[in-house]
């Protein structure tokens, strides 16, 4: 697969990030917002780890908490998926998306908002779109505009999927990709330069309940989100913290050389069931590179650095 297209030298790096906010979502909009090196376009938001208005309202809260001034476009994706029912992660980040922390009513999510498709029609030159949530919307403008996509979007980063590692949602299969196996089939069958970040490496991105409980004095806003998850980690697997996932995907586009990628032909399993959205090897299907290992120390070092306070990281060995 060839290389994807870099900026100029000492330019920050354009990027819209389609997400569905969302606790590791929130962590990583954050760092993406608080890094020079990347300079955010847009961000598009979608169902997926909650209903699209409760997503919404999150990131809006979420843009109101960046160290600096910043205006960024925010839009709207994706509000069910493709064929499948509408189902939400409630359990994992909480009713409305961030866990125990303090945000307002949701509103009304108006028809007229801009799309992802007018995200991507502003642009005058090609971006990295960064997928942090099912891949509706991305797929919806494929189906609606193909040329647009090849048109703007250079590189297409997404956290989604597995290979070696056990699914979060089946046996077998990851969130994002379970909430719309037929969206992921679409981006799949484009073949537009996919860069696939999944739990064979998002899985070893953990910030330790100790981590989170000394964020309360310094951070309690994002203490009351994580502490939401640190609990259900710890119910749903005996994890002593929690998994931020969607932290990775934008830490590797500030510092590239924390994951080793493969480039591996993939298919989507369509079918009901522990297969539904299972990401497999497919010698027919779609050439895609795909994340295989990580260098955690680096990622968790920019989190504590850029978004949580310094002091609550839990010194340890370089990986």
């Amino acid at each position: 697969m060839p290389e994807s297209p870099l900026p100029a030298p000492g330019s920050p790096l354009p990027i819209i990030i389609d997400t569905d906010p969302g606790i590791d979502d929130c962590l990583a909009l954050l760092l993406a917002l608080n890094s020079p090196e990347l300079d955010v376009r847009g961000i598009s938001v979608s169902y997926g780890n909650a209903v699209v208005e409760n997503a919404y309202r999150n990131a809006v809260e979420i843009v109101r908490k960046v160290k600096h001034p910043v205006r960024v476009p925010l839009g709207i994706g994706a509000r069910r998926p493709l064929k499948r029912p509408l189902q939400v992660a409630d359990d994992t980040h909480g009713p409305s998306g961030l866990g125990y922390a303090d945000v307002p009513p949701a509103g009304v999510i108006l028809d007229y908002a801009r799309t992802l498709e007018r995200l991507l029609e502003a642009q005058a030159e090609p971006v990295t779109l960064v997928t942090l949530g099912p891949l509706t919307s991305l797929a919806l403008v494929l189906r609606a505009n193909p040329g647009l996509v090849r048109e703007k979007v250079g590189r297409h980063v997404a956290m989604i999927g597995n290979i070696e590692a056990a699914g979060n949602t089946t046996r077998f299969s990851e969130f994002n990709a379970w909430c719309d196996p037929e969206a992921l089939a679409t981006v799949l069958a484009a073949e537009i330069p996919t860069e696939m970040i999944g739990l064979d490496v998002t899985r070893k991105i953990v910030i330790r309940s100790s981590e989170v409980n000394r964020l309360a004095e310094q951070s309690p806003w994002l203490h009351d989100a994580l502490r939401f998850y640190v609990e259900f980690h710890k119910k749903q697997e005996g994890l002593d913290g929690a998994i931020i996932n969607d932290v990775l995907a934008i830490a590797y586009l500030i510092q590239p050389d924390v994951l080793t990628f493969s480039d591996l032909r993939l298919s989507v399993s369509l079918d009901d069931g522990q297969s539904r959205g299972r990401t497999k090897l497919d010698p027919k299907g779609s050439l895609t590179r795909v994340a295989m290992e990580v260098h955690p120390a680096p990622v968790r070092r920019l989190l504590f650095e850029r978004v949580l306070p310094a002091g609550a990281l839990v010194e340890e060995a370089m990986a």
